[in-house]
């Protein structure tokens, strides 16, 4: 067997440069062959499909412009938080179909598929967006109608006579 550590100041030694762990290297970016980063957003029942590039700043939702698709200003505003917090709003043109659930799920798809096709785009932005909590998917769905109950916990009315 090779020498053995026996002391913490063995173990810092080992780590690296001043004890301290060496960096990880940031993964590749995963680009396809037109440019472009492939990231599935989840939200509800909705699911989005992100294609992003480097481009205008244009963002097209199922074929029409996220002005037409998404007319409430707080759904728009949700789409962009991604972009605005990793400094790149207007760099982007983002390609997406959204298929389920209402407008306001299909506005968290994209949001949350333009976040993870950043951070293929771009490894450095990963911390940012975790940090902002893009990335993570949220798990809140609609609750299942029970048997005996009007709606998920809902009862029906009780009369006496």
């Amino acid at each position: 067997m090779a020498e053995e550590t026996k002391t913490l100041t063995d173990l810092a030694q080992l780590g690296g440069p001043g004890g301290a762990p060496a960096e990880a290297p940031l993964p590749e970016p995963r680009i396809d062959a037109l440019g472009r980063a492939y990231a599935t957003g989840k939200r509800k029942n909705a699911v989005a499909r992100v294609w992003l590039k480097l481009g205008a700043g244009k963002i097209t939702v199922n074929g029409r412009e996220i002005a037409t698709y998404f007319a409430r200003p707080t759904l728009r505003m949700v789409i962009n938080q991604p972009l605005q917090a990793a400094n790149r709003a207007g760099q982007f043109d983002v390609m997406c179909t959204v298929t389920g659930g209402g407008l306001s799920g299909q506005a968290g798809a994209v949001r949350h598929g333009i976040s993870r096709a950043l951070s293929l785009f771009e490894p450095a932005l990963r911390p940012t967006l975790k940090k902002g909590g893009f990335l993570t998917r949220d798990a809140r769905v609609v609750e299942r109608k029970k048997y005996g109950k009007r709606k998920a916990r809902r009862s029906f009315q009780f009369s006496k006579r």
